[in-house]
């Protein structure tokens, strides 16, 4: 496979915005304030571009996310869809003349699909009367598709009447029999099922699609990414598990529309992903991994000819793994998002293998292509959140089409940020994002914090986090940094997985070896450094707990603390690749926090919500008793209302003070 570059790699700082008189740091509060863009979609023509914009009120702690109309030119930018209710999932109808969405209004029990004409003044419409809702909507040819979990066994009718007995019940009690109960924040139940339907674009009968084949979706979790629709509206193509409903993995599944069987295309023991039919009906892609029970496992482009059943791997070559693909407008290949060098970029890849990034710096997300080849998408880095541009395919550059939070960003003063490497475990080159405070002074020493990333399989890469924002942990007069340790995507397979099954010894020692770094910098003060994270890097900073580490203090959020109680959660670790605890309980032992808590001495702040699914609460709780237990220093802060990341706008404003406050304890924030 040939793979060509358009761009150098570039260690970058930023400029900071001119100081003015009334500027404010990038605090939690301003987080707040920022309107929040998403994935956009493109009119078939490539004029009008559709993004939702999502707004929170901290008073009530509220949202609202409205559709907003934009045009390719920069000439529109106005919302489309009413203030006081949500809109969603928005989808243009082949023609562009009309805008399908998702919204809950008036006096929905559900979310419903409404209709909005483009081609003239109008209001909205509603379209589907469905009681269980819908989701992951698509508009091909006559029809609108959607998902919905039912009662596969019920009539529309019946499943009102089921709703509203569960309603009308005393009973909170739950029952499963079988695997999956929950994932990340909700529980699964286990007699519905989510299955593809569709409805006349004119209105009509709500025809099942999925339910006569005898498969169902992916139980843990569905969308618009769990099936595709051929452009004629002959096939579906759909995920659906495997058997083992105990470690489930997808295959794709190739059907008729009105048929009553289904055709496994991969059978694949790994997971397969986001089926695409091209747009001129000839190829069917998905996406596949090899290794069961590696989540981050390369991903490769599967291409199958639908008119002689062959199919082929395209990018078995290429060490990244493309997310986010759509096809190109000629049906030539594809454009897709893939994590490279610590920044998240536009590739094309062409059907015969070929690989070409299309952007430089910052990260780019939400592609969306128009029948005319144009394209947008979103793109953000650390010194801005996400903005909506037009994407030139051949250059990458980016055209910007909104102006959303730039009065607000105008009055913030930001530092400024680069990227750098160092030497890490086994002489490897370690990349690493340092942001610097506002008005940083290099002849003045100031303290780290060092922060660790989740995943562990989730690389940092150049853009705006709104929960773990490091220019806000910076404007407190913290160096703040995020490095890339082993096991980080975008530096190739074998980097990735480098860490499988030993999660400690290579990200311990990338950890230790990134605070020698700094220690080394005159800029930073080595008696005032302090780390932490949540999910894995919570789980790292419970190893650095009971090892030798240079930090006066940790934040510990969601951990995952105890390897055998871990069990516990939607998702075993290691169990699929390399056995249950009770078959090989010393990769278990070895890897564990809580066994080396005999060496725990470092104050701690616990961090933990109880609907979190994915890391059990339970992991906190047994952390924070084994601190307490040892006389550590330690503060252990629950939410029983949020999940494995603190997303309300007043817990997290909470969050935020909280770890302020105790990490200014143990290490003044400030230049010296």
């Amino acid at each position: 496979m040939k793979i060509k570059t358009t761009f150098l790699t570039l260690l970058f700082v930023l400029p900071a915005l001119a100081l003015a008189n009334d500027t404010k740091p990038l605090s939690v509060e301003v987080l707040w304030q920022l309107e929040r863009v998403g994935a956009p979609v493109i009119a078939p023509e490539g004029g009008h571009v559709v993004a939702p914009i999502t707004a929170y009120d901290t008073d009530d702690d509220s949202s609202e996310t409205r559709l907003w109309l934009f045009h390719t030119d920069g000439t529109i930018e106005r919302a489309l869809t009413a203030k006081g209710v949500s809109a969603g999932n928005a989808v243009f109808s082949p023609d562009g003349s009309t805008l399908a969405f998702t919204s809950r209004r008036d006096d929905d029990e559900a979310t419903q699909i409404y209709l909005l004409p483009m081609d003239g003044p109008g209001e909205a419409e509603r379209l589907t009367e469905v009681p269980t809702g819908v989701n992951g909507v698509k508009w091909v040819g006559e029809h609108l598709y959607f998902i919905s979990r039912v009662w596969p066994d019920k009539s529309w009718e019946e499943i009102e009447e089921q709703q509203q007995a569960e309603e009308d019940s005393h009973v909170s009690a739950r029952q499963w029999n079988a695997l999956p109960y929950s994932f990340w924040d909700h529980w699964i139940e286990e007699d519905r099922q989510a299955h593809v339907f569709r409805i006349p674009a004119d209105g009509g009968e709500i025809e099942p699609v999925t339910q006569p084949l005898g498969r169902e979706l992916p139980r843990s979790s569905q969308g618009a990414g769990s099936y595709d629709i051929h452009p004629e509206e002959t096939h579906i193509a759909f995920l659906s598990d495997r058997e083992d409903h105990v470690d489930p993995s997808t295959d794709v599944f190739l059907a008729e529309i009105g048929g009553d069987s289904a055709e496994n295309l991969s059978d694949n023991p790994a997971g397969d992903s986001s089926p695409m039919f091209s747009p001129d009906g000839r190829w069917l892609a998905w996406g596949a991994q090899q290794i069961p029970g590696f989540y981050a496992d390369t991903v490769n482009i599967q291409l199958r000819d639908l008119d002689s059943g062959e199919t082929r791997s395209i990018t078995d070559d290429w060490d990244r793994s493309p997310g986010g693909l759509v096809w190109a407008a000629d049906s030539s290949g594809w454009f897709g998002i893939a994590a490279d060098n610590g920044t998240n970029r536009v590739f094309h890849i062409h059907l015969d293998g070929e690989v070409r990034a299309v952007t430089d710096a910052t990260n780019f997300g939400g592609l969306s292509i128009a029948d005319d080849g144009t394209m947008v998408a979103t793109n953000e880095s650390f010194m801005y959140p996400a903005r909506l541009v037009k994407l030139d395919a051949d250059s990458g550059q980016p055209t910007r089409l909104d102006t959303i939070n730039d009065e607000l960003l105008a009055e913030v003063d930001l530092g400024t940020y680069e990227s750098v490497t160092y030497t890490g475990h086994n002489g490897e080159e370690i990349q690493m994002w340092v942001n610097y405070p506002p008005g940083f002074d290099e002849s003045k020493e100031y303290p780290l914090f060092l922060l660790i990333h989740g995943g562990p399989h989730s690389p940092i890469t150049d853009g705006f986090h709104y929960r773990w924002n490091a220019q806000t942990f910076a404007s407190w007069g913290y160096v703040t940094a995020w490095h890339n340790f082993h096991g980080s995507p975008g530096w190739g397979q074998d980097f990735t997985d480098y860490i499988n099954p030993d999660w400690i010894t290579a990200p311990y020692n990338d950890t230790i070896a990134a605070a020698d770094w700094f220690a080394d910098q005159d800029w930073i003060d080595d008696e005032r450094m302090v780390a932490g994270g949540g999910s894995y890097g919570g789980y790292l900073s419970s190893i650095l707990l009971g090892r030798e580490h240079p930090f006066n203090a940790l934040l510990i959020h969601a951990p995952v603390y105890n390897m055998y109680s871990q069990m516990a959660a939607d998702f075993a670790v290691h169990s699929v690749r390399f056995g249950d605890y009770w078959e090989d309980p010393g990769i278990y032992q070895e890897i564990s926090p809580h066994y080396y808590a005999e060496n725990f001495d470092t104050p701690a702040l616990i961090i933990h919500g109880q609907l979190d699914y994915r890391v059990p609460v339970g992991q906190a709780f047994e952390l924070f008793r084994t601190l307490q237990s040892r006389g550590v220093e330690s503060r252990l802060i629950y939410y029983p209302d949020e999940n494995h990341w603190i997303l309300k706008p007043n817990n997290s404003i909470y969050w935020y003070e909280q770890v302020a406050d105790w990490m200014g304890q143990f290490a003044e924030p400030g230049a010296r």
